[in-house]
């Protein structure tokens, strides 16, 4: 399926400092995110990935690239040290963002900026539209492709599942389309202020072994931004993707 979206100068309008500040920094942040029919076999695909038990552990290709993750992984717990202070929990969040968003198809880190502007990394987040959890999704999603536990929306792995899940599919809904998907999964799709907060977290997380600081904030580091671009994701090739299903069942 070829995948496309309109320009970023023209669907991601830049937001006003004060406006990305109250949403990053403010509440949990979850819309109202609409519940919609699925078709039986869109049900039964995001069922079947829900319910995936496949062990969080990825397939290296290579001692480098496997030196890159850890690199990675290094990086990011710094980055994360001011918010989740325990090292094990900061570590364990984390891989599991890696594994989630990698299974899905997802850049990790656009799920630690979605993560940052739904919930500032609060594991029992609760919205005013009662989203729960890390990636904040609302409970009609465990009855509708799970086993009726909300419960489960505070677990790291389960809401991370569902979370990566249900982007996935909007995004497949959209073409590939980011800012209307990002839209979709806050309940506010066309409107710029939610996928504009995502993608200046997205910028916050994004990785490189030439890192720079923020200034006044030590906590934080980003790499300096590419020049602005289509904005589409579509699945990772399995050679480029460490939990790929083929990976997995083929290890090297």
């Amino acid at each position: 399926m070829r995948m496309s979206c309109l320009p970023t100068r023209r669907r991601w309008p830049a937001l006003a400092g004060g406006l990305l500040l109250a949403i990053v920094a403010g509440a949990a942040h979850a819309g109202a995110q609409k519940e919609e029919a699925l078709a039986d076999s869109v049900r039964g695909a995001l069922a079947a990935a829900i319910a995936d038990n496949r062990p969080v552990r990825p397939a290296f290709a290579s001692g480098g690239e496997r030196l890159g993750y850890l690199k990675w992984l290094g990086e990011m717990s710094r980055r994360l040290e001011a918010r989740i202070p325990e090292p094990q929990v900061r570590v364990e969040l984390i891989e599991t963002v890696y594994y989630e968003a990698k299974r899905a198809g997802l850049e990790p880190s656009l799920v630690l900026g979605l993560v940052q502007v739904e919930s500032g990394f609060r594991k029992y987040a609760i919205s005013s539209a009662n989203a729960r959890g890390l990636m904040q999704v609302m409970p009609f999603w465990v009855r509708s492709i799970g086993d009726n536990d909300a419960r489960k929306l505070f677990h790291l792995q389960s809401n991370l599942r569902y979370g990566c899940t249900i982007l996935r599919h909007y995004l497949d809904r959209e073409n590939g389309d980011l800012f209307l998907a990002l839209g979709r999964y806050n309940g506010s799709r066309g409107r710029p202020e939610y996928p504009n907060a995502v993608l200046a977290a997205w910028k916050r997380w994004q990785y490189s072994e030439s890192t720079v600081t923020i200034a006044g904030d030590p906590g934080m580091a980003v790499t300096p931004p590419p020049a602005p671009t289509r904005r589409t994701l579509a699945p990772e090739a399995p050679e480029r993707n460490p939990f790929s299903p083929l990976r997995l069942a083929n290890p090297s």
